[in-house]
């Protein structure tokens, strides 16, 4: 199991119109978003040390996901 909480992750379901959640999606997602986040923020940090910076900023995040899609 990942490092995310999965209660969060069965609301996102639901919010999108799931109507039951099972444990093996809440978990399947979870690993999707944890591969995902670790890969904008690997970016992200490629980014604030491009810019001589030590501190990852949320235009690091932003320009990460926006190079990414």
């Amino acid at each position: 199991m990942g490092e995310l909480p999965i209660a969060p992750i069965g609301r996102i379901i639901k919010n999108a119109g799931g109507l039951r959640v099972s444990e093996g999606a809440e978990t399947t997602l979870d690993k999707y978003l944890e591969e995902y986040g670790e890969n904008i923020s690997r970016q992200a940090v490629k980014l604030a040390k491009h810019a001589g910076r030590v501190t990852v900023n949320a235009s690091d995040i932003e320009l990460a996901v926006k190079e990414m899609q």
